[in-house]
């Protein structure tokens, strides 16, 4: 009996641990984003295609019409502190890094441009690091006009960030063309400094014009797990939309950079 007593009270403590570790995370995470911020999109879908904006149940946008972009929160900013300053584009260090996204699909492997987008490879070195993508999901599938898995806001909704934005857009491409197993940053439309920590992954060539403030910063590229990010785009769209939350789930388990 007392055997089986010591047993319980392990197992309750390691469940305690585990439960106090978990939020740990969370509230790590939470004094990173310090609030939410409004959330970027991809944009410049080839007009006619009529496309969804995802925040709170919104009406069917006209993408002829300027970039599709979310609708603000009519929460104010939170004053930033200093946890939530933009990271120094010199975290980038000039050179070519590896990182490696773990998910709930598989494992997928990217090289950032640190050369060629500093201050968006440092942004995102500096909250892989503070596990700032940890238990996030990747929100937003498009599977019309452009061919995009869209992550990087710990909300799910579109409207979250890391507490802070940067610009101006960096190393987009002249013709507009972002090909396959491309890794860029998402913004709202109109604003090249409104960039945080939504990106988005290119599974398929896309021609995604350019709107006022310029392109979208490529500041990376897919180097193996693409096939995984194929498998999530064939499952399609939840609901069958062309534009909205992935069929399959998808979250970012971890990012490891190097």
């Amino acid at each position: 009996m007392a055997a089986n007593k010591r047993e319980r009270q392990k197992k309750e403590a390691q469940r305690i641990a585990a439960w106090e570790a978990q939020r740990a995370r969370k509230q790590r995470r939470q004094r990173i984003i310090a609030g939410c911020v409004a959330g970027a999109m991809v944009a410049g879908v080839a007009a006619g295609i009529v496309v969804l904006a995802l925040n709170h149940g919104d009406a069917p946008v006209d993408a002829g019409t300027p970039p599709l972009n979310y609708i603000p929160t009519p929460e104010p900013m939170p004053e930033v502190t200093p946890e939530m300053s933009v990271p120094d584009p010199a975290l980038a260090e000039n050179r070519t890094w590896t990182a490696t996204m773990s998910t709930s699909q598989g494992t997928i492997e990217l090289e950032l441009f640190g050369a060629e987008a500093p201050q968006a490879v440092a942004s995102f070195v500096y909250l892989a690091r503070q596990g700032f993508f940890n238990d996030t999901p990747c929100h937003r599938l498009t599977t019309a006009g452009i061919f995009v898995l869209q992550c990087g806001d710990p909300t799910g909704l579109g409207t979250g960030g890391p507490g802070y934005n940067f610009g101006p857009i960096e190393n987009a491409p002249a013709d507009n063309m972002y090909l396959t197993g491309t890794l860029a940053m998402a913004r709202r439309g109109g604003d090249g400094f409104s960039m945080g920590s939504q990106f988005f992954l290119v599974y398929e060539d896309s021609m995604i014009p350019a709107d006022g403030a310029g392109g979208y910063t490529v500041f990376g590229r897919i180097t193996s797990g693409l096939d995984i990010l194929q498998a999530v785009a064939d499952a399609g769209v939840a609901g069958g939309a062309g534009d909205g939350h992935p069929a399959l789930p998808v979250t970012i388990e971890g990012v490891d950079v190097q």
